[in-house]
């Protein structure tokens, strides 16, 4: 039964529009998905667009597309945070006139001070408080052209502690964080009073506690940030998520897989042929289980993810157990449906063609493949010309074998059936005419037609071929 167990179930993914939806932020919404589909709750997206001098439109259409790809459906979204000042300052200001926050006049050079004197005395460097309103404290005067920016009054004293749905029970001091700023300074045109762009851990907790989130995953980067929005839900008097911090995805050198080193963008794996189903099923496996249960179905990770068996321990990507998944799922795709992932890969390389007639040779080819891309680089030979390499063409169209490369062209050409059996007899007629057993004559054939001496069995290859093009690349001696 999932925490807060007399709660409607409702997760939240929350990406920032500063770059593409990246794997482990794909990962956190995968988990929240499948949790909220569990417990037959709500997934709701948000877009975090408070960082408006790096936010793009074109990363919010990425971050669509590829929770469309993945086939992450959200019941609610996307909410734009920017969409959304107003209430952010309303709650602003409601903790201000409860003595919760307050307005820091302290410019950046001034902080930089304070912090150069901390680092000298070997302290930890924080807001020292000069703006913290207490008892019988008094302020400095309201400097002339300062915007303020309003900050958070954290507890000096006492814990934060909560139960970590993946790590566990969590504590940490409040003397471990200082006054948080939870709204930045007002545009210098901005009217007198005027609040600016509230921070992230702000922003995040007026969402969660409107949009009623009962259950937070995310990156385990969160958890230092987790104490100060416990602290504002509790200033406001909202009830607090479940938090679940997940660990982060190492590359293949141990370091974070992030946006900014190393990462690639969702819709890169799409246009890397990769299936949605099968990055949905190995990412899924990053970071949870179920048994020793490799492949599964989306029904069944949603009848599975109950927030139970999340790892604590980082997961490591692994590009070659992706390609293994992958090439799974393509084994056991519909042929149609292969055919039009292919279609469009061929399309990119200027080679239109009609997806019905890629089907059958999807079938014959799929096994070997691990990709769509690695599929239509097979099925490129049916649609294009072909290059064998000088190797290949030394080795096997040899001076011995080339009576029989004419005889089976005219055999082939003169067929009125152009058939898989009608196909294998006239290769069978050409290796008892010419004394050859069938590698001797098969691997020239596949190096002419196809441009490579390793394929499925000739006949089945060659069925495939329009009977003219067979025909005139066995002529090409």
């Amino acid at each position: 039964m999932s925490q807060h167990a007399n709660t409607p179930v409702r997760t939240r993914i929350a990406p920032s529009p500063t770059g593409f939806l990246h794997l482990g932020t794909a990962r956190t919404a995968l988990y929240s998905w499948a949790y909220a589909r569990h417990y037959g709750g709500k997934f709701v997206l948000r877009i975090e667009d408070t960082d408006v001098a790096r936010s793009t439109q074109d990363s919010v259409e990425q971050i669509l597309a590829s929770m469309k790809w993945l086939g992450l459906d959200y019941d609610e979204g996307p909410i734009y945070q920017m969409q959304r000042l107003e209430r952010y300052h309303a709650v602003a200001e409601q903790l201000i006139a409860e003595g919760m926050a307050y307005r820091c006049y302290c410019t950046p050079a001034e902080l930089d001070e304070v912090r150069e004197a901390q680092r000298a005395r070997g302290e930890k460097t924080r807001y020292d408080g000069r703006w913290r309103p207490e008892p019988g404290k008094v302020l400095p005067p309201v400097p002339v052209g300062i915007a303020p920016v309003v900050r958070f009054k954290n507890p000096l004293d006492g814990d934060v502690t909560w139960d970590d749905l993946v790590k566990g029970p969590i504590t940490i001091n409040n003397r471990e964080i200082d006054d948080l700023i939870i709204v930045r300074p007002a545009a210098a045109d901005a009217p007198a009073g005027s609040l600016g762009v509230p921070t992230y851990n702000f922003a995040v907790v007026v969402d969660d506690w409107d949009m009623q989130i009962s259950h937070v995953f995310r990156g385990d980067e969160h958890v230092n940030n987790t104490p100060w929005q416990i602290n504002i839900f509790r200033a406001l008097g909202a009830p607090l998520p479940a938090f679940g911090h997940v660990p982060v995805i190492l590359g293949d050198d141990g370091q974070k897989l992030s946006k900014r080193r190393g990462a690639v963008s969702v819709t890169a794996y799409e246009e890397g042929g990769y299936l949605p189903e099968a990055m949905l099923n190995y990412l899924s496996r990053l970071g949870w289980s179920h048994g020793d249960d490799e492949l599964f179905s989306r029904e069944q990770l949603v009848s599975w993810f109950d927030g139970s068996h999340l790892n604590k321990s980082p997961a490591q990507w692994d590009p070659a157990k992706l390609e293994w998944v992958n090439s799974q799922y393509i084994k056991q795709a519909d042929d149609g449906r292969l055919s039009v992932h292919v279609a469009a890969q061929l399309a990119s390389r200027g080679m239109q063609v009609d997806a019905a007639k890629l089907a059958p040779m999807c079938a014959l080819f799929k096994d070997r493949c691990s990709t769509t891309v690695a599929l239509a680089d097979w099925l490129a030979m049916y649609f294009g010309p072909v290059s064998p390499s000088a190797e290949d063409l030394a080795a096997h169209v040899t001076d011995a074998v080339k009576p029989a490369l004419v005889t089976l062209a005219d055999k082939l050409h003169a067929l009125a059936e152009w058939s898989k059996p009608a196909i294998a007899a006239a290769i069978k007629e050409t290796i008892a005419a010419h004394g050859l057993k069938m590698p001797q004559l098969a691997m020239p054939v596949r190096a002419l037609v196809c441009g490579r001496v390793q394929t499925p069995s000739v006949d089945a290859v060659l069925e495939l071929f329009d009977q003219e093009i067979v025909v005139k690349r066995l002529r090409s001696l």
